[in-house]
């Protein structure tokens, strides 16, 4: 039978520690190695609603995007959010690993997913940070091509392929040609995408003065939500957890979504 540490094992293959960022957390977070894993739940954010659905599926094991701990923690009670969930998975036996800017530079990971779900071909890494053995770059941000459209018709296929409720965003005065992504907060990386070459760029959480800059540029920039953006990884790390591990009952979440509506 698999233990946590088979499963965390298994992860430094899909998203290797070493990918991630100096300021982030990934990893085992909370729970045992020595763990044996019959359910795992599968969530972009570890939420209490999250581990309330792990612990009522009696799943031993939830695998998130983000970290349930992110920043340093002084106490665990249950006066914060944070401190309930992590006193609910210890409650229950439950472990938690995420895989945080480690997915997101990965190869295969959120922004390859990202790229893929936007029909993006001719993907490339923009300023790779490294170079597997298998050949493959690693890094933030990917770009791609599409058959020239105009920023609106290309408007509607983000919106229905990653399934938001809205979009902001700026007309740099160009067709779609040549398209840059970068799940969640990727917005830093705006003259990155046009040293690239790249006329749009699709990210989330973009500032006020970020989406003028933009429009200065030239570059159209869209910001399609941070949950729109990175939850796609979501079904294919729970695919890549079943095929590994056919023993396990993997599952997504069947209760996260995004907390941000419009009106």
């Amino acid at each position: 039978m698999a233990t946590v540490a088979d499963i965390l094992k298994y992860m430094e293959t899909v998203a290797p520690g070493r990918m991630k960022m100096d300021w982030d957390n990934v990893g085992l977070l909370c729970g045992s190695k020595s763990a044996t894993v019959t359910k795992i739940l599968v969530a972009l954010d570890p939420f209490e609603q999250v581990c309330q659905e792990a612990a009522d599926w009696g799943a031993e094991l939830i695998i998130t995007h983000h970290p349930i701990i992110f920043q340093a923690l002084k106490t665990v009670t249950d006066e914060t959010s944070i401190g309930r969930s992590i006193l609910h998975l210890c409650r229950h036996g439950i472990a938690a690993i995420n895989a945080h800017t480690n997915l997101d530079q990965a190869p295969g990971g959120v922004n390859d997913v990202l790229a893929r779900t936007l029909g993006l071909t001719d993907v490339q890494v923009i300023n790779a940070c490294g170079v597997e053995e298998d050949g493959n770059e690693w890094g933030l941000l990917r770009c791609g091509q599409v058959p020239e459209q105009s920023l609106d018709a290309f408007l509607g296929h983000v919106k229905a392929a990653l399934g938001c409720e809205g979009l902001r965003y700026v007309h740099g005065g160009r067709p779609v040609r040549k398209v840059a992504v970068g799940g969640g907060s990727c917005g830093g990386g705006m003259l990155d995408a046009l040293r690239a070459g790249c006329d749009t760029f699709v990210t989330a959480d973009i500032k006020y003065n970020q989406f003028w800059d933009a429009h200065d540029l030239g570059l159209n920039l869209i910001d399609a939500g941070h949950f729109a953006t990175e939850n796609p990884v979501i079904k294919v790390l729970a695919e890549k957890l079943q095929a590994k591990f056919s023993e396990i009952e993997v599952k997504i979440s069947e209760i996260h979504n995004d907390c941000m509506k419009f009106y």
